[in-house]
């Protein structure tokens, strides 16, 4: 059962504590909400943008450590540019052109990079104030956010009310479950936009981090990083990360893809099981510290980033200063542009719908 402490009180194993956050540019009131697991391990949500602002994990020798990028406080996260944390929505990732086609009506969206709309648009999902809900969890601490996103907002058709649940579970898991109604036929395709260090937010690169992807195939992309409709086999390219592989092995290589995206920045199609629920999506191992992350999913995709467009211009938690891939962002989603690419998975939304999916990113140590 989820118990609130009073705000201002220090987080207690198996507890949630809300505390005050800062302000809105509005003056509306921005939460912090600290799910503690029953060993201690901690995670923190702001009700702004439904942002996850640390994740305090332990390590082989059970040292706790935050391991992701963020900001202390809620004016980090208005002037944020670069997605930390934050629910991205109504479409995570991007739409070509800035428009889709949707039973003969063309709908325009606005273009928030080069010539594509990204993340939700200008005042996307991010930049929502959410309402917060604490629930009962039966194996730890749960968090309800909901949000209505009206029909035209940053130019999507539909009503739609949307839900999230962060768990945070005794077993050090942060399951995030997305549902989703629309009164009008629209597109959804909801993640969630963490940077990752599993050495701990601020130690440095993350190119000695060891990466594994279920994933035989990849969507190639244009200059504008738009996928060109194309799935290529990552056999023999720098994107096959089917066998543990340092993140660093090849990200530098002389290859076209790589030099598009400063990195990794790419849609990998999932190696989905047939009797199709949660199953294994990726797992990266930090050495030194033995953390261990494993993302579980319901969903198709995964958009591996290396942080490469940080450029030390955004200082974080305890005013440090992000730079170039010092973290790694694992976004499950319905793969970029698929509204204007029919052959992808569909993320057309109906009315008397439910959209509903589940990722799970799961933190253990090997000794």
């Amino acid at each position: 059962m989820t118990t609130l402490a009073p705000i201002g009180a220090k987080p207690q194993p198996g507890t949630a504590t809300k505390k005050s956050f800062g302000k809105t540019p509005d003056g509306q009131a921005v939460d912090l909400y600290v799910l503690a697991s029953k060993s201690g391990a901690e995670a923190s949500i702001t009700n702004y943008g439904g942002a996850v602002v640390s994740l305090k994990v332990p390590d082989r020798n059970g040292k706790l450590a935050d391991v992701v990028l963020g900001y202390d406080n809620a004016d980090g996260y208005v002037n944020d540019k670069s997605y930390f944390g934050a629910l991205v929505g109504r479409y995570g990732n991007r739409i070509a052109h800035a428009q889709f086609v949707l039973d003969g009506k063309t709908y325009t969206l606005a273009k928030n990079n080069h010539d594509n709309s990204l993340h939700g648009g200008i005042k996307g999902f991010n930049k929502a104030l959410w309402t917060a809900k604490m629930l009962p969890a039966k194996d730890g601490q749960s968090l309800e956010l909901s949000y209505l996103s009206k029909d035209g907002e940053e130019g999507f058709p539909g009503n739609l009310k949307v839900t999230v649940i962060y768990t945070w579970t005794d077993a050090n898991a942060l399951q995030i479950e997305y549902s989703a109604t629309t009164d009008k036929k629209t597109v959804v395709n909801l993640t969630n936009h963490s940077y990752f260090n599993l050495a701990g937010q601020g130690s440095g690169d993350i190119l000695g981090h060891l990466l594994t992807i279920q994933a035989d195939q990849f969507t190639p992309v244009d200059a504008g990083l738009i996928p060109t409709g194309e799935l290529r086999d990552v056999m023999d390219t720098p994107f096959d990360f089917r066998k543990a592989t340092a993140i660093g092995a090849r990200i530098d290589q002389d290859e076209a893809q790589l030099k598009l995206g400063g990195g990794y920045d790419h849609n990998f199609v999932l190696r989905m099981p047939m009797d199709h629920g949660e199953y294994l999506a990726a797992r990266v191992v930090e050495p030194a510290s033995g953390r261990v992350l494993e993302v579980w999913t319901t969903e198709p995709g995964v958009q591996f980033y290396t942080g490469n467009f940080l450029d030390g211009t955004a200082k974080g938690k305890g005013g440090i200063a992000y730079t170039r891939r010092t973290a790694f962002c694992l976004e499950t989603q319905h793969f970029p542009d698929s509204p204007n690419q029919p052959k992808f998975p569909s993320v057309v939304l109906k009315p008397g719908e439910r959209y509903h999916t589940i990722t799970n990113y799961k933190f253990s140590v090997e000794k």
